[in-house]
């Protein structure tokens, strides 16, 4: 067994696909999800690799949800995109120079995973989202956000990666930080970017992995966070928050019960507050776009 390979744990019924990330001992290694947004150590003799992964039970599930929570987002975009021509209509037949154009909110998105981060930046490239993304180890976010809040000044900031209740633990330490392998590091992060903008409604924080200790990151100060009932979490349903954020408007509050039902993990995976969207509309639209 080699870095990189693809596997399944015998132990877990090969529910999950791994890709092996690191040998920790001559038995032992560490496994990253490749649909989960999840770290785990595990011996050697426990795991099976895979050499036709689209062939096991474990990502064919993965796949149905995925396609119907990205149906569901074309679907809801679609309808706003909709709604908002039948509202600037009857300008646009007053004048005709009268076409409105949008301004989505912008996201910063900070990943632990590069693989992870390159799906998500091509989904929010599919679906129109102006965002900024960074390869960045769960430890140092915290100090990257500092330096690149003021310069990217963006509406939605995503701050996700790896994470995972520690095995070997004792049974009442569920919230106690030091239990989780990263949740530290994203409540770190989560703290700079409020003191940044206090407003929740000014910068909306998706912070969490799998299992992240979701109080403790909304108590420091994010609006959605993963995970309330400390299971797996998709790759994508941080950015499907942040995009359901951004292109819902500044007039109203994002449909909890919509979005958190919305994602892979549903409302076990992800919770959150109530939020203000950062979708705007324009009249008219420039004829000349500023490169600035």
């Amino acid at each position: 067994m080699k870095q990189g390979d693809l596997v399944v744990r015998k132990s877990y019924g090969g529910d999950v696909l791994f890709r092996v990330e690191d040998a920790r001992t001559h038995n032992a290694v560490l496994l990253k999800g490749t649909d989960y947004r999840l770290l785990a150590d595990a011996p050697i003799p426990d795991l099976s690799v895979v050499r036709d992964p689209e062939s096991t039970r474990a990502v064919q599930q993965v796949r149905i949800k995925v396609n119907e929570s990205l149906r569901k987002m074309h679907t809801d975009r679609e309808r706003q995109a909709l709604d908002t021509e039948e509202a600037f209509r009857l300008a646009q037949q007053q004048q005709q120079n009268a076409h409105y154009f949008e301004v989505p909110g912008k996201v910063l998105h900070l990943d632990g995973d590069g693989n992870y981060l390159k799906k998500s930046m091509q989904l929010y490239n599919t679906m129109h989202v102006p965002a900024h993304g960074l390869h960045i180890h769960e430890s140092q976010m915290a100090d990257v956000l500092y330096r690149l809040l003021p310069q990217i000044k963006p509406d939605i900031v995503v701050i996700t990666g790896h994470d995972g209740v520690l095995k070997h633990r004792n049974p009442n330490e569920i919230y106690s930080l030091t239990s989780y392998k990263n949740s530290q590091n994203f409540v770190n992060a989560v703290r700079v970017a409020r003191e940044y903008e206090k407003n929740r409604d000014g910068l909306i924080v998706v912070a969490g992995a799998c299992q992240s200790h979701f109080e403790a990151l909304l108590q420091a100060g994010s609006n959605f966070a993963s995970s309330p009932g400390r299971i797996l979490i998709h790759a994508l349903d941080p950015v499907y928050i942040a995009i359901k954020a951004s292109y819902t408007s500044i007039r109203d509050a994002i449909n909890l019960p919509d979005v958190i039902h919305g994602t892979i993990s549903g409302i076990d995976g992800v919770g959150g507050i109530e939020t203000m969207g950062r979708y705007r509309v324009g009249l008219p639209k420039p004829k000349v776009t500023s490169t600035q």
